[in-house]
């Protein structure tokens, strides 16, 4: 059961910036990834300006995700719209994009890297495989996402009294799709929930929603959800009539957004979701994952795994602001106040509203 690797487990966008960096100053590491192959994650394609720059500390070129920038948005509430220029330009690619450039960084680093490895329970400083394997650790960074591991689950009462589910369809590639979308990102504000649609570096369009369970319950299905959105927003009903016949709906269920992950233990490292769940609305759920893993790790390299405790308060005091600011926002997004509000939506406070859901903004 011996092992003096630091581990990491999950080899989306947090853990790919740890073992990046940990490869670089040449720290033993090996990386533990549960999927032999990369998928496309339920959301998390947006990439602000500041998440831009978290990738080229990290080595990566924005423009092999998507040479295209996204550098407006438009909100839609009831029969009412705003517009807004992004403070900086931004990128939306599909998270199956992002997770392989980064693993290929990773790996082109000289990261140790093993997929196909699930874990299955962590306590104290080992953690144990679905093969039985124990493995002990002197510096364990979490970063499996959304996802709970046994012995690390994050606790019930963030989810609150009407959980949240993440749920995801793709409108297919067209040009009408390309033209309406250039350089922008659609939100749409409804009765308990919200919706985002971005174009992905494939011409398709990733149209991901937030939505309270009771909200769900009412429509019956999501693919009833999505059908009475459409004729309750015409502008989203256009997208929802493009879909393909029988498109896949991905769900994640009890999205804890808002919480955060306030105090710390020695040799242990919570990252991204693990650490804080960003409402989506705000688009910096990537740049959180990104940002704590390569803050992580390099505090690793400089303080040691004792100093894991102090580091974990440090982020979550990090994170109150752009957490706190996007669950403001989120409430009144999905009230039905959003509506009447939006003429009140000047496009310098929405601009300033994005600034300040930003990480280190």
């Amino acid at each position: 059961m011996t092992d003096t690797r630091a581990l990491i487990v999950g080899g989306g966008p947090a853990g790919a910036a740890v073992a990046i960096d940990l490869a670089r100053a040449r720290v033993p590491h090996l990386l533990l990834e549960r999927s032999r192959v990369t998928g496309d994650a339920l959301c998390g394609g947006f990439l602000s300006w500041r998440t831009l720059e978290t990738l080229a500390r990290l080595g990566i070129d924005p423009d092999t995700l998507n040479p295209v920038r996204t550098t407006a948005v438009r909100i839609f509430a009831g029969d009412r719209i705003a517009r807004a220029d992004l403070p900086y330009p931004a990128v939306s690619v599909s998270r199956r994009h992002l997770d392989t450039v980064l693993l290929a960084a990773a790996a082109g680093q000289g990261a140790a890297i093993e997929r196909g490895v699930t874990v299955r329970e962590i306590e104290a400083d080992r953690l144990r495989t679905a093969d039985g394997a124990l493995l002990a650790t002197p510096a364990l960074f979490l970063a499996n996402g959304k996802a709970d591991v046994r012995g690390t689950a994050r606790p019930e009462s963030a989810r609150g009294a009407d959980p949240t589910l993440g749920i995801r369809v793709r409108v297919i590639p067209s040009p009408t799709l390309a033209k309406a979308l250039a350089g922008r990102i659609d939100l749409y504000l409804f009765d308990r929930g919200y919706a985002g649609l971005a174009l992905q570096e494939d011409g398709s369009a990733n149209l991901c929603m937030a939505v309270h369970r009771s909200r769900l319950q009412d429509a019956g299905s999501p693919a009833d959800l999505l059908a009475t959105l459409g004729r309750e927003m015409p502008a989203l009903g256009e997208w929802v009539a493009r879909l393909a016949p029988g498109a896949a709906i991905d769900a994640i269920a009890n999205v804890p957004y808002g919480w955060r992950q306030r105090t710390g233990q020695a040799g242990r490292y919570r990252l991204g979701d693990q650490a804080g769940v960003i409402p989506s609305l705000a688009g910096e759920g990537m740049g959180i994952a990104l940002a704590s893993g390569l803050a992580a790790a390099r505090a690793y390299r400089a303080d040691g795994a004792g100093q894991a405790a102090a580091w974990q308060q440090r982020l979550a005091a990090s994170l109150a602001r752009p957490i706190g600011v996007a669950g403001a926002v989120r409430r009144v997004a999905e009230s039905t106040a959003a509506a009447r509000l939006i003429p009140f939506a000047h496009p310098m406070l929405i601009r300033m509203l994005a600034r300040a859901t930003r990480i280190g903004g």
